[in-house]
């Protein structure tokens, strides 16, 4: 398969590219000399239907399709819409990449979700390991839809001959992020009940679960920049994991957002949530080797910028319930 040797001149259309990280993937394309980036509209394109994709694809006439749109949330979204979940991002991934192969598109890559590994997954999560057991329950429908992707992906190189690969990062966290209570994963989930905590003076702050799950959590610059260098020259029908090599536990995160915001109140621990897959970490060589990708911002610093831009953009709008998936 040919490798995206320079940006310039290359149509690349990125769904989800109003996003969070699909915002980022931009800015890290033109950053790299891409002239010519298609950011799908989900007003204009409903990428869940045929006519849409077919729409988007006309319009953007893409050589590379980077597709990250996704319906996703946290925990409690999860076990409230798991047949959405599922449906809405299979149906979207399956057909949009079968359109693309149909219209001569040059290379595609999708950006899947550690969601998809199983729930009790040796750590660090090695990408062989993928299918040795069923996903965690409260997030298995859409970490199953977005898995059908890669079956997708493999199934299409071997009868088709499409240039189509699949990236797995880990949980993503900074400025950009969602923070709505309803749908936001734990590092802003946590974040903004802190935040608001320390500014009313409250005494407790809840939190889910008992603090043991430990996550893995990817800056989105960082994860941004291993994305675009996986669509520039990963050449291979297995999939590959963007991460930063090491976990972190929800109790030792909530300590280091409330030691970052000042917070100096109690933590109340809800034991009766759930604290999702106990252990989240990767194993990052196959993306270090397969294309030169390492994470480069730390945790803390990481932590930090996010908090600052939070509390720029903080309306003052109350916390909602913070999960860890």
């Amino acid at each position: 398969m040919a490798t995206v040797s320079s940006w310039p001149g290359r149509r690349v259309m990125v769904t989800g590219g109003g996003g969070f990280l699909g915002s980022a993937v931009v800015r890290e394309l033109l950053a790299n000399g891409a002239d010519q980036v298609f950011v799908p509209r989900s007003a204009t394109y409903d990428l869940r239907t045929i006519d849409g994709i077919r729409g988007a694809l006309a319009d953007g006439r893409p050589d590379v399709i980077i597709h990250l749109a996704a319906v996703v949330g946290g925990i409690g979204a999860n076990r409230e819409h798991p047949g959405s979940f599922f449906y809405q991002n299979a149906i979207m991934g399956i057909q949009l990449m079968e359109e693309a192969r149909l219209a001569g598109v040059d290379r595609y890559l999708t950006v899947g979700t550690v969601c998809s590994y199983p729930k009790f997954t040796p750590v660090p999560f090695r990408e062989e390991t993928l299918w040795d057991g069923y996903p965690e329950e409260t997030n298995a429908p859409y970490g199953l839809a977005k898995k059908m992707l890669l079956v997708q992906s493999q199934a299409y190189r071997e009868e088709y001959g499409f240039d189509a690969a699949y990236v797995i990062p880990v949980n993503l966290y900074g400025p950009g992020d969602n923070f709505d209570p309803a749908s936001s994963h734990v590092i802003p989930a946590l974040i903004r009940k802190v935040v608001d905590a320390h500014d009313r003076g409250d005494a407790t702050v809840p939190v889910w679960g008992t603090g043991s799950a430990s996550r893995e959590f990817l800056y989105v610059d960082d994860a941004a920049r291993g994305v675009v260098l996986a669509a520039a020259s990963l050449d291979s029908a297995e999939p590959v994991n963007l991460g930063v090599g090491h976990e972190t536990t929800i109790r030792e995160l909530v300590e280091q957002i409330c030691d970052l915001v000042g917070y100096r109140g109690t933590l109340e621990w809800d034991a009766t949530k759930p604290d999702g897959q106990p252990r989240r970490a990767l194993d990052t060589s196959r993306a270090r080797d397969a294309f030169g990708f390492t994470a480069r911002v730390p945790f803390k610093d990481g932590l930090r910028r996010t908090i600052d831009w939070w509390r720029e953009q903080n309306s003052g709008a109350g916390a909602g319930t913070a999960s860890s998936s």
